[in-house]
């Protein structure tokens, strides 16, 4: 048993991760490379390895004749009987070829071939392996910057971070651990090229997926997420239990949940809303913290009109218009904002048409609190009212349901 060449093996299948199998035909062809290069010939050359002892036989088909004319493929009748009592002129017989007689060359061109195998299935497993992770987070160690462009190890492979896929403001140190999200895996002649990013929205939801229970086994789903790296991210929620509060479960006991991830993100803020159905009660949603007087959606355009107090204009739009931006990324819809006072003014809002139920919604409000929802339906022209904690139990009011 050829104990040192299974060892070998086993090592090589162990760190490498290259299967037996592989090695195995890659030893018989470096064989039969070192057989053309030592006869010149290797179209009857054949190589048999023992998978179980790793012993192996080099042999050539030789045919049995009266006068030789090519060495490489016939034996004399006298030979053939040396190594076969009953051969006969005409027959195949197999003559064993010494490896160790092959000459410096042969042996070298070998090596070279098994060591060509090796790498070329070496950068073939690290592919598949980060093939697989496309598209989902994986941790990395900060190796060097290379140009305005970052190298991070991310175990068997280095990922690159390009300027683009990089966080304005984000610097990073040699050796520091991050955790990034792989965009995309390429295979090339020099090995896997990985393209990593931090600004993609994905990393936010896979890092979500990674926190929070409720996501990884389904109870929470999120259902769209709009993201501006380094500074927002706005992210929907929908529960498919109805025991379970998505946007709680997100959070977590005291912020624990989504505080490790906005630490991950560099002090990144995040919004988390309640997924809706209803394209009104969604802008509603994602235009918080402001507080929303009206929604006009129009599904077909995909727009939406939106009235909201004077004062809560420019909270609903955001510094730089980046709360309204990040809302119609995250609806899908184009958002139009105006103050109940240039509302008045334009007739394009109906304004007229609900101030009577928003006036009445306003002595509700009084009445029981801040704690009351408006609702409106386009459809129907009539407002509906949730009320909270404050209204009391059994009582109803006109147009609204406790």
């Amino acid at each position: 048993m050829n104990k040192e060449l299974m060892e070998a093996l086993d090592i090589l299948e162990k760190e490498k991760e290259i299967s037996k199998e592989t090695l195995f035909e890659a030893i018989e062809n470096s064989l039969i490379t070192a057989c053309k290069n030592h006869f010149g010939k290797s179209d009857n050359i054949r190589v048999e390895i023992d998978r179980e002892t790793c012993d192996f036989l080099c042999y050539a088909e030789k045919e049995v004749v009266d006068e030789v004319e090519d060495e490489c493929l016939q034996i004399t009748y006298e030979d053939a009987l040396k190594i076969k009592a009953d051969a006969e002129v005409g027959d195949i017989i197999h003559v064993e070829i010494k490896s160790k007689e092959f000459g410096r060359i042969a042996t070298q061109n070998a090596k070279n071939v098994i060591l060509q195998k090796i790498r070329e299935e070496e950068r073939s497993v690290i592919y598949n392996q980060y093939f697989e992770k496309e598209k989902d987070i994986v941790t990395g160690i900060v190796q060097r910057y290379i140009g305005r462009n970052i190298s991070i190890n991310l175990g068997k492979a280095d990922g690159i971070l390009n300027e683009s896929e990089q966080v304005k403001g984000e610097i990073f140190s040699p050796t520091e651990r991050i955790k990034v999200y792989i965009l995309e895996v390429k295979n090339t002649p020099r090995g896997p090229r990985i393209l990593v990013s931090r600004t993609h929205p994905e990393l936010v939801k896979r890092l979500f997926e990674a926190e929070v229970t409720e996501i990884k086994d389904g109870t929470v789903e999120i259902m769209s997420i709009a993201r501006e790296a380094g500074s927002r991210t706005k992210m929907a929620v929908k529960s498919n239990n109805p025991n379970v509060d998505a946007v709680g479960a997100c959070v977590g006991l005291n912020g624990a949940r989504v505080n490790s991830i906005v630490d991950e993100l560099r002090g990144e803020k995040i919004d988390i809303i309640n997924w809706d159905e209803n394209p009104g009660n969604l802008i509603q949603n994602a235009l918080s913290p402001a507080k929303i007087v009206a929604v006009f959606a129009d599904p077909d355009e995909r727009t939406a009109k939106v009235v909201v107090p004077d004062y809560q204009l420019s909270l609903a739009i955001g510094k730089e218009g980046q709360n309204a931006r990040l809302a119609a990324r995250l609806t899908g819809y184009k958002i139009d904002i105006k103050s109940e006072t240039q509302a008045k003014d334009a007739p394009g809002f109906r304004y007229e048409d609900y101030m009577d139920e928003y006036e009445e919604y306003d002595d509700y409000e009084e009445e029981y609190g801040e704690d009351v929802q408006e609702e409106y339906d386009e459809e129907s022209g009539e407002a509906a009212y949730e009320y909270e904690d404050e209204l009391p139990v059994g009582e109803e009011a006109d147009g609204g349901e406790v």
